[in-house]
Formats: C-alpha cells, sequence, structure tokens
C-alpha cells in the first residue's frame, strides 16, 4: 500500500509540467520555466520512492512470545 506521499509527489509533477511547458513569463530574478522543471524531478524522485517504499512495507511481522509473561491457562 502506498501512502500520502505519493499524491504530493503527483501534485509536484503536474503543477512542475505545467510551469516548465506551459507557462511563459518573463520575470526578474527567476526563472519559472527552471522551477518547473525541479518540480518535476522532485515529483518523479518522490514518487519513484513512494512506490519502492510500499513494496518494502509489505512484509510479515511474527511476534515472539515475551520471556516475562506467565500463560495461565484455565
Amino acid at each position: 500500500m502506498v501512502y500520502g506521499g505519493f499524491g504530493i509527489s503527483l501534485v509536484l509533477t503536474a503543477l512542475g509540467a505545467v510551469l516548465a511547458w506551459a507557462v511563459e513569463v518573463d520575470a526578474e530574478g527567476f526563472n519559472l520555466n527552471t522551477i518547473g522543471i525541479i518540480l518535476f524531478v522532485v515529483g518523479l524522485i518522490g514518487i519513484l520512492l513512494s512506490v519502492a517504499g510500499g513494496f518494502a512495507r509489505e512484509r510479515e511481522v511474527v511476534r515472539e512470545p515475551r520471556a516475562d509473561v506467565t500463560v495461565v491457562e484455565r
């Protein structure tokens, strides 16, 4: 199961794609296209990590009985 990081990464990827390829703005001091590419790449990395983490989380946990607890059967 993949948790909330996947959704945030998907939003970052979409926002980055829009800023990189759909917005044409001339601004001084920063470039929206560059910010868009950075957000797009960060979003893709987040998606990959979320998917990889989802596979890693699927494992069975077996608990051993505690030695300091006495079980009394009736």
